[in-house]
Parts: C-alpha cells; sequence; structure tokens
C-alpha cells in the first residue's frame, strides 16, 4: 500500500507542478498580448504624427519652391506687407539714383 501512496503522491505533485507551469504560461501570455496592445496603441499614434508632419514638411517644401520661382520675390513681398504692425509707418527706402531722378506724374 506504502509504494502505491508514494506513487499517487508523486503523481498528485506532478500535476501540481504541470498545473502551476500553465497557470504560469497563461499569465505570460496574457501579459504579453497587454503590453503587445499597449505598443500597437503607441506606433498608432507615432504613425499619426508622422503623417501629419510629413504633411507639413511637404507644404513648407513647396512654400520653399515657390519663393525661389519666378516672380517668387515678388509673392513674398506681398505676404511681407501683411506682417506691418499697426500703428507703425511704413519706411520705403530708395536709392540714390530714384531720389536724383524724380519721376514725372501725369
Amino acid at each position: 500500500m506504502s509504494q502505491e501512496r508514494r506513487e499517487r503522491f508523486c503523481s498528485l505533485l506532478g500535476l501540481m507542478v504541470k498545473l502551476g507551469l500553465v497557470a504560469v504560461t497563461g499569465v505570460s501570455l496574457v501579459q504579453i498580448a497587454a503590453t503587445y496592445q499597449q505598443r500597437m496603441d503607441s506606433n498608432g499614434e507615432i504613425v499619426a504624427v508622422l503623417e501629419l508632419e510629413k504633411a507639413r514638411l511637404e507644404r513648407a517644401r513647396q512654400r520653399f519652391d515657390a519663393l525661389f520661382n519666378v516672380e517668387g520675390e515678388q509673392r513674398l513681398i506681398r505676404e511681407q506687407s501683411q506682417w506691418i504692425a499697426p500703428n507703425r509707418l511704413r519706411v520705403i527706402w530708395q536709392s540714390a539714383e530714384a531720389i536724383a531722378r524724380p519721376q514725372s506724374r501725369p
């Protein structure tokens, strides 16, 4: 009888160890799944921010290219004219030749 009890005890002990390993594996898989979901959410946020920054960069590139195209200087001057603060005087610099040579007015 004693041999039979030892075998049952060993079988029960083996079953407990196996159940413990299955429980540890299950908990580990749940933790891994939660961590994976967090990383996927973070990745989605990063991708969204990256797309916004790419669009912003593309707009900046187009603006830069527009300023260096034909008539880009005039476009920049038209844009700059809006940046004069209220209650400020606009100063227009002229070359010495333009001052010495007055323009005729009709």
